[in-house]
Parts: structure tokens; sequence; C-alpha cells
């Protein structure tokens, strides 16, 4: 296989992210004929189809899929390069860190990590995407090379195959619901669920609880769910990052004696591990864990 150049890859990421060659050209400042020969190039090269190519545009195929993957995070190594050794004699540290995270850690974790990254580090420049922790969720971002480093929820097993990480600590659930009358117990109220809510660790425990009936609502966002019962209209399970940002109305009671709890930690790639910004970013990431969690809770 002859080796595939850096602006082979680009063109290959462009085709998938805009989903066709005209719009790849375009983005790219391209004829469409010479990212259509460059692609054509790049599968002879490495001998699969790599796109679908019919009247809606183009679409990855199952190799072209992986391929994009690996296009992106080697081009992103490229960058990574670049700015590392720029600033290999002086340590400072600059340019882009994608970050990939779930909502609620998004707004009740990051923000203080991220200060005091950046005013150690004020050449790096964060770039934060909220991914629905559904799936793939953020580490599915990260193995396709679309972020540095995921802040997902992690269970026993560790991070998924391929990629590094580990936990920062363990979150518990509690029940939210709102604040009325000290003779109305909450577990009666109608449950009010969200999409990410639930998975392998809390599975267990879930179905070991009778009083919790089926979901009279359920929506996509954690936030909606936190409204709806700021208004009245039924109780939650759910974990302690998304009520830190619980409005007025809510009042939050531990599930005793045992509460289910997830892990919660970080993923990233082998290479990006190696960053000096990445590295950074997990030292900041480590030193933040939550009030609620204790100091001995969080992974060092």
């Amino acid at each position: 296989m002859s080796d595939l150049a850096l602006h082979e890859l680009r063109i290959l990421i462009a085709v998938e992210r805009e989903r066709g060659f005209t719009a790849a050209a375009v983005n790219l400042g391209m004829t469409q004929s010479a990212v259509s020969h460059a692609v054509r190039t790049c599968e002879r090269k490495l001998g699969a189809v790599l796109f679908d190519r019919g009247r809606h545009g183009a679409r990855p195929t199952a190799a072209g899929t992986r391929a994009v993957a690996y296009a992106r995070r080697i081009v992103r190594l490229m960058e990574t390069m670049g700015n590392e050794v720029r600033g290999a004699d002086d340590g400072v540290l600059a340019g882009p860190l994608r970050i990939a995270a779930f909502r609620s850690a998004a707004a009740h974790l990051l923000p203080t990590v991220l200060e005091r990254l950046t005013g150690r580090h004020p050449g790096l420049a964060p770039e934060v995407r909220i991914v629905r922790e559904i799936d793939r969720g953020t580490a599915g971002e990260v193995a396709d090379g679309r972020a540095d480093l995921g802040i997902a929820t992690l269970d026993a097993s560790g991070p998924p195959p391929g990629l590094v990480g580990a936990r920062l600590f363990e979150e518990p659930y509690a029940l939210a619901h709102p604040v009325g009358p000290a003779h109305v117990d909450p577990r009666t109220l109608p449950l009010i669920d969200w999409d990410e809510n639930c998975g392998s660790y809390t599975r267990d425990w879930w179905s070991g609880q009778d009083w919790i009936p089926p979901a009279t609502i359920r929506v996509e966002d954690d936030t909606v769910v936190l409204s709806m019962i700021a208004r009245g209209m039924g109780m939650s399970i759910m974990p302690m990052l998304t009520l830190a940002g619980a409005p007025a109305g809510i009042a939050v009671t531990p599930l005793a004696p045992e509460p289910p709890r997830r892990g919660v930690g970080y993923v990233t790639t082998p290479e990006a591990a190696e960053s000096a910004a990445v590295r950074a970013l997990i030292r900041e990431l480590r030193s933040a864990a939550p009030a609620w969690t204790g100091a001995e809770q969080a992974v060092r």
C-alpha cells in the first residue's frame, strides 16, 4: 500500500462531513473532479470502497467510516505535533483542545476545570461539544477523531476497546421531587424519565425497586425533567451532577440505604494521551471531584 498523503486524508474527512464530492470540493477550494480523483486514489491505496456514490451524494461504507476515523486522528496528531514542538523549550501549551461531554458534566464539572486550565495555560483554546451519553456517546466522538478527550460514564470494564482513560469519581443517584407537604410521599408521584438515564450501572438496582412506576412522561433532556418536577408534575431518579443545577421548587431525597451509582471518568486515544495539553486537562479533572464524592473517592 502506498502511503496516504495528508491532503488526501483531509479530502476523505471533507467528503464524509459534507456527504458529497461537490460540497467537499467547495469547502476545500478544489474542483469536484479533483476530489473524486483523490478519493479513488485513496480507495486504490487502501484496497477498499470508502463511499457509496448516488444521487443523494456520498455515504461512507463501513470501511469508509473506519478510514475517516483514522484520518481525523492522524490529522489531529499532526496539528498537535506542531503546537507541542513549538512550545517544547518553554513549556507553553497552545492551540485548540477539543472536549466532548454530556450536558451535566459540561455544565457543572468543566467550568471550574477549564477556568484553572486556561489560567495556567492561556494559549489553550478549549472547544466543548455537548454529546448525548447514549449509544457510543462521548467515547464514540473520541474514537472517531472528533474530540481529544471525552467526559464519559464508565462501568467497571473501563474505557471501550482502543481508548484509554479512568474513572474520576462515582456519582450517586437521588430522588428529585417537588417541594410539597410533608405528608406526601414523593415515591408515590408519577415518574418522569429521560433517554440518557440509567444503563448498566443502575439496571440491577432499578429492577429490584418495586415502588418505581413506569415512566408517565419521557423526554430527551434532563433539564426538561427538572423543569417539569419544579412545576409539580412528578418525580425522577437522577444523578447528582444533574441535580447540581436543580431550580427552586425541587427537593432532593437520598435513596437509602444504598443508592445506585455510576462512574464518571475520561476517555482519550492512546496518541492524544501523550500530548501535553491532554495531560494537563486530565490533571485538572483529577483534582476537581465534586463535593459529594469526598476527596478519597477521586481516582488519582
